[in-house]
């Protein structure tokens, strides 16, 4: 295997542990849980693994040399530190036990389902130390749901003699963990599953999970991007660039983003929703500050945009959740029509209120609103193109401002959206000691009899010997939504906090950021170096935990 004069020396870094993961543990139980919400269906769906303790590692004079065969799944969409994850867990098993061994099942969970495997060495997982990517076994998107696909996973374990699984995913693919413990455990067959929050969203995330893997490098690598895109703007200073980043969901990137760059202007979806803004407000909005930059002579500037901005505007988000209705229910009669039939089929079967909606976007808009969901059931928002449909619309309204005579100035637009580039990179300091300590606490939870649980590491902003590890049952995260037009137990996503530092922080400054040229270039990411430049967190993280923001994050 080749590999560059990088990931040659990043391959010697040794992660730093929790001081409480250092030598042998033993665990500290706290009180019982119960989930965020839809307290009874909850418990009555998961007798088996709902109210159990939360859990914290302490350290211990000794620990038994247990003998045990571990499975370990990468889910979902690639974030950089997956490869730690697995090291930890490897190199715990080996530390408790020589002979234990670990089993890599290959392109996710559909792995477990197929008996697709390969057992990683430590010669194979040498390669793959502190790197990004998730091509050591490679991931997908099958989602643990039925009873056949249990069972069917079950005939491997007992082959390899596997005493646990590790799902290492999002919130979907660790819903689907708990699924799983619970089914194992109703059946007492004896096979633990353990979770581990990986995703680059940042929306796995709570009072236990203070931040999900990949969110920190991730936001680094578009932060270097954005800062070079801002300085060539501030050099050529004549156009205006529209940023997408990635995040569905929640508008956490952007908003770190915003933290380290300082645009002129960043969206943030749950701002949008909350106030009730339709799309023309959005395009005023953005129009105003183009207008108010271009009486300085300015006819340039940065905008960001969370990828999933669309679904936030309250009138189009109410369309979208009924489209993903109609087609969870009429998918497959509807995607054997051609496109004029299917704009027709969908205006003949919405409600009055949302067709109204429908008929008023762009053509080109409404047919990405209405094209095959993703596996969850929802619209491929990465599809819709909210940055042309911006631009677009904001140099409509600026020509009329011009026609009558509101507006002088140049409106010329290069759009960008950043996303894959940054679910592979090699991670960050602070990933690949993150994603090792998870792996190590995923072990720890194993040999420590726990099931339906998912690794945690908390006090992030400390040193990391200060970090806390331990377990939360996935349980306690969980409440009933829809999904695919069914209701499902699921962990709850978590939203930009509207109330929270971050934003605040955020909200505070931007009217500065809109007419004045404050760019920060935060540059790339520094794996050698002063500690406070290559092992310091995000932003976002450092103002949640209410610590004051050093000049230096």
């Amino acid at each position: 295997m080749e590999t560059s004069a990088l990931q040659k020396e990043r391959a010697k870094y040794q992660p730093k542990l929790p001081k409480a993961l250092q030598g042998a543990v033993k665990i500290k139980e706290g009180k019982p849980t119960q989930s965020v919400d839809d307290y009874e269906e909850i418990k009555k769906l998961f007798p088996n693994t709902y109210g159990m303790p939360l859990v914290e590692f302490v350290p211990a004079d000794s620990q038994d040399s247990l003998s045990i065969n571990v499975g370990v799944i990468l889910s979902g969409g690639q974030a950089p530190g997956g490869h730690n994850v697995i090291s930890g867990l490897f190199d715990e098993l080996k530390k408790i036990n020589p002979n234990n061994r670990l089993y890599g099942f290959l392109m996710g969970p559909g792995g477990l389902v197929d008996h697709n495997y390969i057992e990683i060495t430590s010669d194979l997982i040498h390669n793959y130390r502190n790197t990004g990517g998730f091509d050591l076994i490679g991931s997908g998107r099958t989602k643990l749901e039925s009873i056949d696909q249990f069972e069917k996973g079950l005939e491997i374990i007992r082959q390899l003699d596997i005493k646990a699984i590790v799902i290492i995913g999002g919130d979907d693919s660790n819903t689907n963990a708990c699924v799983l413990a619970e089914y194992y455990a109703a059946k007492k067959y004896g096979i633990q599953v353990i979770g581990c929050p990986k995703t680059i969203d940042g929306d796995l995330k709570n009072e236990q999970i203070e931040t999900s893997f990949g969110f920190d490098t991730a936001t680094k690598i578009y932060s270097e991007l954005i800062g070079n895109i801002a300085r060539d703007c501030n050099s050529a200073r004549k156009y205006w660039h529209f940023i997408k980043l990635m995040g569905r969901s929640a508008s956490h990137i952007t908003l770190e983003c915003a933290l380290q760059t300082q645009p002129n202007i960043c969206l943030i979806s749950e701002e949008i929703e909350a106030k009730d803004r339709t799309l023309n407000d959005i395009v005023e909005y953005i129009a105003r500050v183009v207008a108010l930059r271009a009486k300085d002579g300015k006819n340039y500037g940065l905008v960001l945009i969370p990828e999933g901005l669309i679904e936030f505007i309250p009138a189009v988000g109410r369309l979208i959740k009924e489209l993903n209705d109609l087609l969870a229910n009429h998918g497959e009669e509807y995607m054997g029509l051609d496109h004029k039939a299917q704009r027709a089929y969908i205006i003949e079967h919405l409600s009055p209120a949302n067709k109204e909606t429908f008929v008023t976007l762009p053509v080109g808009v409404a047919h990405q609103l209405s094209l095959e969901r993703d596996p969850h059931g929802n619209v491929q928002v990465s599809l819709i193109e909210t940055d042309k449909l911006l631009s677009d619309m904001v140099s409509a309204k600026l020509e009329q401002w011009a026609k009558d005579g509101k507006y002088v100035g140049k409106f010329a637009v290069l759009h960008h959206f950043l996303g894959y580039e940054g679910r592979c990179a090699v991670p960050s300091n602070f990933d690949a000691n993150y994603c090792y300590s998870l792996g190590t606490s995923a072990a720890q939870l194993i040999v420590n009899g726990k099931t339906g649980y998912m690794a945690i590491v908390k006090n992030t902003i400390a040193p990391t010997e200060e970090w806390i590890a331990g377990g939360v049952p996935i349980t306690m995260m969980m409440n009933i939504e829809k999904r695919n037009g069914v209701m499902k137990p699921v962990i709850r996503k978590a939203l930009v906090d509207l109330e929270g530092a971050p934003f605040k922080s955020f909200a505070s400054k931007r009217e500065l950021w809109a007419k004045e040229t404050s760019y920060i270039y935060p540059g790339p990411i520094q794996y050698w170096g002063p500690s406070e430049i290559c092992d310091r967190t995000t932003r976002t993280l450092v103002l949640e935990q209410n610590k004051e923001l050093q000049s230096n994050c």
